[in-house]
């Protein structure tokens, strides 16, 4: 009964989500386009008779989380279909698989459009990231005899609290899930806390450890770090997945590691497209001769600048790859922090904010190793920064990668669970 009050409400609310969709086409076309997908109108192909696999990334992040499990799957033979619900996401998927997976937005969370979707898919698993979950898509699920599964499954104490607050809708919504594959056993604990039965969790640890950088792409950050470094003449360090009211805390820190160390250069990477021309326009004010890199691509050589801003989708490992320090966004702001594995795995030292619930056992880890150090201010950022250059950056970016190294494998326990769910 209480879901369907929270389905009502949803309803209702539909013309204010279909207003923010519009207000944020401003600076992102694509929220306006492709509406009917959102609401499960669709022209769905034959896909075949493989089992079929409906799997849901939010955005860039859990589209790119999931990579190494949607390339073994493919692997596998298995038919593959892909939702997001941000136009970056879209895009992402689209230029990685093209039509070798069926990719729409997800529908919303109103049973009617979530039984359409369904039907006109017929997927035999569910597979949703992190913290993805939706009470009526796993309610239409469980009624349709489709198993379901939150991979990669985390939840900080901040989460946790909300859930909490309406546990008469969480409490129903988790009894509905399959299988959870969680990341560690701190994160699982709260999910029992919240009702979810210890019979469905396994602890699999996070599949974001189990990055494999193609030779490629070695050669392209190589070939990038010379051509930004001058030949291995100036240090470069990164500010990446930045959020509003970061970037001028970033730009400050450079100020001062200028002071010290004039030659040294900055890769700022805004986590959100629709910032790229305003945190440009803020290192125009702020006295720094900046090049976009969707300007120039590669073409970075023999030319003056301070700040090269990343301002193209799908090159961040490429960036971390092409840098000797690193800085993780979205910690600096009350957000919880963004994937400190990216770095690690290049052997390149990382450098948060405070703010690291999303990652809360990662980082843990890191700092532990003495791969990570966690700054307040722009003050401790740049006087980190100017030590790791001086002579840490080796050590602690052979600890960081120590640590991604030795937690490899949730990949394979993920498998092995999807394996169980689709032939169980």
């Amino acid at each position: 009964m209480l879901r369907h009050l929270y389905s009502v409400l949803f309803t209702l609310l539909l013309p204010l989500v279909l207003l923010r969709l519009w207000l944020r086409g401003r600076t992102l076309p694509g929220y306006r386009q492709r509406w009917g997908e959102r609401f499960a109108h669709f022209n769905a192909p034959k896909l075949g008779e493989q089992k079929r696999i409906w799997l849901h990334t939010v955005s860039v992040g859990e589209f790119i989380a999931a990579r190494p499990l949607i390339n073994k799957l493919l692997e596998n033979n298995y038919t593959l279909i892909i939702t997001t619900m941000t136009p970056t996401g879209s895009e992402r998927v689209q230029a990685a698989y093209g039509d070798r997976v069926f990719h729409v937005y997800a529908p919303y969370d109103i049973p009617f459009l979530v039984n359409r979707f369904l039907t006109k898919t017929k997927p035999h698993l569910a597979i949703f990231l992190e913290t993805e979950l939706w009470p009526n898509i796993l309610h239409c699920c469980k009624r349709k005899s489709v198993a379901t599964l939150l991979a990669n499954a985390r939840l900080s104490e901040k989460s946790a609290r909300g859930y909490r607050k309406v546990s008469w809708l969480a409490k129903p919504m988790l009894d509905n899930l399959s299988c959870a594959a969680i990341q560690n056993q701190q994160d699982a604990e709260r999910f029992y806390a919240l009702g979810f039965s210890k019979t469905k969790a396994k602890v699999t640890g996070s599949i974001k450890f189990d990055i494999v950088i193609p030779a490629y792409l070695r050669d392209e950050a190589q070939s990038l770090q010379l051509a930004i470094s001058d030949n291995n003449t100036r240090k470069i360090w990164i500010a990446a997945s930045t959020h509003k009211g970061e970037d001028e805390i970033i730009l400050d820190a450079h100020a001062q590691v200028l002071q010290k160390a004039p030659d040294t250069r900055l890769i700022l990477v805004p986590r959100h497209p629709d910032r790229f021309d305003k945190v440009y326009q803020l290192c125009i004010d702020s006295g720094y001769k900046t090049l976009r890199r969707s300007e120039i691509g590669n073409k970075v050589a023999n030319k003056e600048y301070s700040v090269l801003l990343g301002d193209t989708m799908g090159e961040l490992m490429l960036l971390f790859g092409s840098a000797h320090v690193a800085f993780v966004g979205g910690s600096f702001v009350d957000n919880g922090g963004h994937n400190y594995i990216e770095p690690s795995v290049w052997a390149v030292p990382v450098l948060s904010g405070p703010s690291q619930f999303n990652f809360s056992e990662i980082s843990r880890l890191l700092m532990e190793a003495g791969g990570m150090i966690t700054v307040q201010n722009a003050e401790q950022l740049a006087e980190q920064v100017l030590s790791l250059f001086s002579g840490e950056a080796l050590s602690r970016g052979k600890a960081a990668k120590q640590v991604a190294e030795q937690n490899q494998g949730a990949l394979a326990r993920l498998l092995s669970i999807t394996e169980e769910l689709l032939h169980s």
